[in-house]
This record gives structure tokens, sequence and C-alpha cells, in this order.
């Protein structure tokens, strides 16, 4: 079993910036691509960014030049940096990881942009 636990999420004003982080743990064997989700009120769950074990990665064009994804793989570690926040970013991020043929999801974290 692999655990995900986010940090990071939190109330910020506009134009503001936030660093979440998503942390793996458990049995490791293999991770391939990390990403981040988010799921807003009344929306669908959407591909908000992901980075692949090469370092390719690939961002939603609603955050592209805004976020950049990062991971740190002694760490077992995907960050998410989200700058210029604007209220249409306020969501429930989840982290998402691939281990070997699963995908681990973590608990979620809230991030509310509003002034």
């Amino acid at each position: 079993q692999v655990q995900l636990v986010e940090s990071g999420g939190g109330l910020v004003q506009p134009g503001g910036s936030l660093r979440l982080s998503c942390a793996a743990s458990g049995r490791i064997f293999s991770i391939g691509v990390m990403g981040w989700y988010r799921q807003a009120p009344g929306k669908q769950r959407e591909l908000v960014a992901n980075i692949f074990s090469g370092g390719r990665t690939n961002y939603a064009d609603s955050v592209k030049g805004r976020f950049t994804i990062s991971r740190d793989n002694a760490k077992n570690t995907v960050y998410l940096q989200m700058n210029s926040l604007k209220p249409e970013d306020t969501a429930v991020y989840y982290c998402n990881v691939r281990v070997g043929p699963l995908d681990a999801w973590g608990q979620g974290t809230q991030v509310t942009v509003s002034s």
C-alpha cells in the first residue's frame, strides 16, 4: 500500500502564491508519472499538471505559465508551485502518483483564492 500526504494548501489573495507538496510512502517499488488534479465545486476533477519520470511536464492551459510542477525522486515527493493565483484556481487539489500498475491519491488539500 502507498500513502500520499499532501500539504501546503490554504487561503491566499489573488496574485499570491502557494506551494503544494505531496510525499509518497509505503510499498513503493517504482514511481512513474506524478501529477496534480483539482476539483472545484460543481465541476469535474481535472488534471492540472503532471510530470513523468524522465522530467517531461504537462500543464492544463488554464495554469500554463503560472504553475510549475516538479519532483524530488529521492524523497518520493511531487510539488506544485502556484503563482499569480486567481479565484478560478479555488478547488481541492489532489496529488496522484502512479506506483507500478496502480494509482495512489492524496487526501486533498483546499486552495482558496479570495480577497
